[in-house]
């Protein structure tokens, strides 16, 4: 019998669904139903092949796959008494080329932060290990010696079976025919078994999540991928071992792995071409334990390949063939969080790696959905990275270049192609033409840096410095010595306004309300533990009008936030102006002058202070001017009408080229705030609190109230678990980092960099770093793990550039 009301529904019975119902239950709600029109695990769980390893270049997922391992191999099966049957082999990650090697060398930085056991080990300690695998052109491997694999569904039923031992009711072959939203602000879950109303619903569909989604309006952005794994007849080199052989990761040359399943080979491939996307129309609800014939013409390259590799499983037969439907969202990672514009609606789904990721994950979904805000930064993962750009043409293609890149080297800044442009700006062509290699934002594309001096305009893709390195410094120093004018219309925008709009803005932010028109100022928006949500710059335009701008990807988490906390009794409209307007950024000691060229406005320092705002006409078109800089210079951004933007963009060109003004991108801009130790994205999230990231210089705690003021408040008066340093690195001149290393005291694991960049205009490499407390004064002498190796580190008190900020006052 079902119950006519619960607290939380969960709609789908795989290792997601599961997971959720067993971390909800102890996270201290108990009053959950899981429903599940099948068996348990009948939909893409049953099948999967069971890997997990600690070889992760994420932090995050780091985190996710440490819990997991420990999970399966000890706690589960202690907790209920279900056997996962777990085995615990190692695994090897194989290199061939140097560019696979930095990133064993940039996995071993991010692991030691985990606290993981790997080791880069030679040719000859593979072979001590796994004496049937051909090493030929093999360099090194990363050797994770506590991975292995689990039985998928044991996995799954222990969960079940230890969310059922804390109070959680599962329903199996209960199908969910709607879920409706209810005036009370509730949902009503339609079963074949009768109606649930409950507080919070989560979709852990899996390959049905899309088609659950659209009952209640979603568009969800994931597709149904087939991947293939095979098993051997028996091997009889296997009947004597010992021990059971690691698993063989082999991206090159087999685009997948190989181990050891019982006494037969298993060899699992990701075909690098033709990827086959099924169920376009949605996953038939007939479908159970569903598999898909082989498709041995798609996959027998990388098959050949790996016989080559395991010669001892060439001569057997294939006993076995698993082709089934896994979910890929369009960039790879899962959808975990709250479903864009809905409240308590939330996803759990679009996790192609459900066994190797799904349990830590569905434990932070948990202490969101318990607590408010996760322990890790969900920022990878949050459903509301995309917008309605992430129509079904991007969302397949988008799926089948995934796949194809599912066991390529993961390079820093990988730029994925397919399905762009979908959002260009009003200067994409004009920007395009001059040189710029774009990067993706939450649909728009935003230039990264721009070709010159006989540079192909390409991406270049390396652990180490790429050609764009030079192209970046020339952008920084134009910025810093003369003047430089970005595009950039990749960010949110929004405007709250109405008879109510100033006392509804004043309760959110911890820092002071801009006190009048043409006022501005940063802040942050904070849930109610404190934790950060978004960071974000106010603009007051009129006395009832306030315009909010802040990274491009978290526009729908600042739109939601908004207005979820709109009473219904307050007279506020909340505007997206994101696709309406664009905006352009001038800076540099010689902005003043290039920008007077173009306006009768005056831009004196008493007519435009610094943190000023006002509307004016630039080049006859009327726009408003933003006396504001994350480059640290003398500048002002400019935010209107799109269609406007590329007569502003000529007339300040034309007017700037007398004195050498000159285009530049996001590396540059990264550069130049992490030199004027401005906090980005990568410090800023929701794992850490406002004292924590040390950004209180904005906080205003003698205000009645704001949003997380008393967990503000609590959070100072107890030890800090970790604070934000920013950190001087005594790098090699070649590899400068990429955020996740660990960050050592005395050989000591004490914290990890948060973001990690070389500063053009000081010629230093600097970082941000989540450190313990004691380690964060200045002076502290600490390492960096740069690409394996223990680098010196500074702390650092102040920027490296302008450290009394007089140039954006200039």
């Amino acid at each position: 019998m079902l119950p006519e009301h619960a607290r939380v529904v969960i709609v789908g019975g795989g290792i997601m669904g599961c997971g959720l119902a067993y971390h909800l239950a102890h996270e201290g709600w108990s009053d959950i139903v899981l429903v599940e029109k099948a068996e348990l695990t009948s939909g893409s769980t049953w099948h999967a092949a069971g890997q997990i390893t600690h070889s992760t270049s994420s932090f995050a997922l780091g985190k996710c796959v440490g819990y997991n391992i420990d999970l399966y191999s000890r706690v589960l099966e202690e907790e209920t008494g279900q056997s996962v049957t777990w085995h615990g082999c190692g695994s090897f990650r194989l290199a061939y080329t140097q560019d696979e090697l930095d990133w064993l060398k940039h996995t071993i930085s991010v692991g030691k932060a985990l606290g993981f056991p790997m080791e880069i080990v030679t040719p000859e300690r593979i072979r001590e290990l796994h004496s049937f695998y051909n090493l030929d052109g093999v360099q090194a491997a990363l050797h994770t010696p506590d991975d292995g694999h689990v039985d998928p569904a044991g996995a799954a039923f222990g969960l079940a079976q230890g969310a059922r031992q804390l109070g959680a009711k599962i329903v199996r072959r209960c199908r969910v025919r709607d879920i409706k939203h209810e005036p009370s602000a509730e949902w009503r879950v339609v079963t074949d078994e009768g109606e649930i109303v409950c507080e919070h619903v989560v979709n852990a569909g899996g390959t049905y999540a899309k088609q659950v989604g659209a009952w209640s309006g979603l568009n969800i952005p994931a597709t149904s991928m087939t991947h293939h794994y095979l098993i051997t007849d028996s091997v009889p080199e296997f009947m004597e071992l010992e021990r059971e052989l690691p698993v063989v990761r082999d991206d090159r040359l087999v685009s997948g792995y190989i181990r050891m399943e019982q006494k037969s080979g298993l060899i699992g491939i990701y075909e690098k071409a033709n990827p086959n996307a099924v169920w376009l129309d949605g996953c038939p609800w007939e479908a159970e334990n569903e598999l898909f014939d082989p498709d041995y013409d798609r996959i027998m390259p990388w098959l050949e390949n790996a016989m080559d590799r395991m010669p001892v499983l060439a001569e057997r037969g294939i006993k076995r063939e698993v082709h089934g439907a896994i979910s890929h969202p369009p960039d790879g990672n899962p959808l975990i969080g709250p479903a864009p514009g809905l409240q308590n609606y939330w996803l759990n789904c679009g996790c192609q790696i459900g066994i190797g990721w799904g349990p830590g994950l569905t434990r932070e979904l948990a202490r969101w959905m318990v607590h408010g805000s996760a322990d890790i930064s969900m920022r990878d993962f949050d459903p509301r990275r995309y917008g309605a750009f992430a129509d079904d043409r991007y969302q397949v293609t988008k799926a089948k270049e995934d796949y194809l890149l599912r066991h390529e080297v993961p390079f820093p800044h990988f730029n994925r192609l397919e399905a762009r442009p979908v959002k260009p700006s009003a200067l994409y062509e004009k920007l395009k033409a001059k040189g710029a290699v774009f990067e993706e934002v939450y649909g728009w594309e935003r230039p990264r840096w721009f070709a010159r001096n006989g540079i192909e305009q390409r991406d270049y893709y390396s652990f180490r410095r790429a050609p764009w390195h030079e192209m970046v410094a020339e952008e920084v120093k134009a910025v810093r010595e003369r003047a430089g004018i970005m595009d950039i219309s990749a960010f949110a925008k929004v405007e709250v306004s109405g008879r109510d709009a100033a006392a509804f803005v004043d309760r959110l932010i911890p820092n002071r309300l801009p006190s009048q028109p043409g006022r501005i100022a940063l802040t942050h928006l904070t849930n109610e533990n404190g934790r950060i949500e978004v960071e974000a710059t106010i603009v007051r335009l009129a006395e009832d009008r306030f315009y909010f701008t802040c990274a491009a990807f978290f526009e729908q988490r600042m739109l939601d936030h908004l207005t979820f906390r709109r009473r219904d009794d307050e007279s506020v409209t909340i505007t997206n102006r994101a696709d309406q307007w664009g905006a352009l950024a001038l800076n540099g000691p010689k902005a003043r002058d290039i920008i007077g060229a173009c306006t009768t406005a005056a831009l004196d320092n008493d007519a435009f202070p610094w943190l000023r705002a006002q509307e004016i006409d630039i080049a006859g078109k009327s726009m408003w001017a933003f006396r504001m800089s994350y480059a640290g210079e003398l500048g002002w951004e400019f935010h209107g009408a799109r269609e406007r933007l590329p007569a502003i963009y000529d007339a300040l060109w034309a007017a700037g080229e007398a004195y050498g003004i000159a285009d530049y991108g996001s590396f540059a801009m990264n550069a130049m705030r992490i030199e004027k130790m401005f906090k980005g994205a990568g410090e800023l999230t929701n794992e850490v609190t406002l004292p924590e990231a040390d950004v209180m210089r904005f906080v205003k705690l003698d205000k009645p109230n704001f949003v997380g003021k008393a967990a503000t408040q609590g959070a100072i008066d107890r030890p800090l678990r970790w604070v934000c340093a920013y950190l001087e690195i005594d790098g090699d001149g070649e590899c400068d980092g990429h955020g996740g290393e660990a960050v050592l005291a005395d050989g000591e694991q004490i914290g990890l960099t948060s973001s990690v960049a070389y500063g053009h205009g000081v010629k230093k490499l600097l970082a941000f770093a989540y450190v313990k407390p004691e380690h964060a004064r200045p002076g502290s002498r600490l390492e960096a793990m740069i690409m394996g190796e223990a680098c010196p580190a500074t702390v650092l008190g102040e920027p490296v550039y302008d450290p009394a900020n007089q140039l954006p006052r200039s």
